[in-house]
This record gives structure tokens, sequence and C-alpha cells, in this order.
């Protein structure tokens, strides 16, 4: 009996120790909740305006006038609608065919803000794009000699219809200049889906896509404005 007695007012003691040193280690420890993210899901909208197509259209026989609509989903989702007409005019020095086109087209996608600090000023962003043109086209060629009976075989073709479909991957950036105004880049590789174009082949031009037959990057420098 006499040694139990001292082993029972050991466990005692070292259990009332340890009750009374837990609310003390749990004011301690770092709370584990996550802090809830207060941005809104609706945080604002974005027009913008790309600089790259218009002066591509200005010095060069092709090119594009654009605008597109970002939506801004928690400041890390961006759905986004880009719209614009496509023009071409150009003549084949070595064929002697002239080509020529004027189009809507339109994408639409999704970019994902990458960037840590999803807040920050600065932006860096991946996304797809899925791009659609319903075009028309002209060509014509001053035509051909027979070298027998010496008639000209002209070469017309009005009013070609066209549909074409692709795909895009982007990666850009986009950075606050002052107040709501933005500036930004991206470059985007194309990828053909589907297209349908007569009997004529593949068209020179297709409006949002680019030349056919070249090389599928491609890029745009934008000008953009918080609403």
């Amino acid at each position: 009996m006499t040694r139990r007695v001292p082993i029972c007012i050991y466990i005692s003691s070292l259990t009332i120790s340890l009750l009374l040193a837990l609310p003390l280690s749990a004011q301690r420890q770092e709370p584990l909740v996550e802090v809830n993210d207060s941005t809104p899901l609706l945080n604002g909208f974005a027009v913008s305006a790309d600089l790259f197509g218009l002066v591509q259209s200005i010095v060069s026989d092709y090119g594009q006038y654009e605008g597109a609509l970002r939506v801004n989903l928690r400041d890390k989702y961006f759905p986004i609608i880009e719209l614009g007409i496509g023009r071409a005019s150009h003549d084949d020095e070595v064929t002697l065919i002239s080509y020529s086109s004027r189009a809507p087209y339109g994408r639409i996608g999704l970019d994902l803000n990458l960037m840590k600090d999803k807040h920050d000023d600065y932006r860096i962003y991946g996304g797809l794009r899925y791009g659609f043109s319903s075009f028309k086209f002209d060509l014509s060629h001053p035509g051909v000699t027979d070298p027998v009976w010496g008639n000209v075989a002209e070469y017309n073709a009005k009013g070609v219809k066209c549909n074409y479909h692709w795909a895009e991957a982007v990666a850009g950036v986009d950075a606050k200049i002052w107040g709501p105004i933005h500036l930004g880049w991206s470059v985007r590789y194309r990828k053909r889906l589907a297209y349908s174009c007569g009997d004529i082949g593949n068209a020179w031009y297709v409006p949002g896509y680019g030349k056919n037959g070249s090389t599928r990057l491609g890029g745009t420098f934008n000008i953009s404005i918080d609403i």
C-alpha cells in the first residue's frame, strides 16, 4: 500500500498539468481555417483594341481591325470575346493572280491569371480560344493566251464562299499603365480544325486567322480600359 499512493499522486499531478497546458498550447498554434476570398465573383469588365492588327493592315496587304470584351472573375479567370473585321488585297507578282477579301470573324475563350498574387497590377496569363469566320473572296487573272489559236482564257472567281474553324493557345502579359488603362501583348499558336472553300481549295487569307501556308504563330498588342 505504501508504494501505490505516491504513484497515484504522481499520475494525478501529471494529468492536471497536461489539462492546464492544453489551453496555452492552443493559444500558440496558428488557426487552420483559411481566410475567405473577399473578391467578388464579377469584378469588372475591360474593353480593348488590337494595335498590331491595325498597323499590319496599314503597312501590308492584309490585316484586321479587332476589339475585345473581357470579364474579370475574382481576378483569376477572364472569359473573353474577340470580334473583328479582316481584309486582304494581294497581287501575286509571279502568278499575276489578285486576291481580295473582307469579312468579320470572332473568337471566344478563357484566360487564366498565372500570377501568385492575383490582385497584382501586372498579370501573366495563359488561355485558349475557338475562332470562326464565314467569308467570301475574289480571284482574278489577266488571262492566258492560247499559243495555237491566240484566244485569251481568263480566270476569275467571284464570291467564293468559305467557312473556317480554328483553335488558339495563348500566352501573354498585361500591365497597368495609368488608372484604368492597361497595355499588353500576347503570342498565339493557331491550329486549323475544319474548313470548307468549295472546289477552289484553300483561301490565301482567312479573316482572324491570317495567311494560309505561313507560320501558325501570331500575336496581338492591346490597349485596354477597365470598366
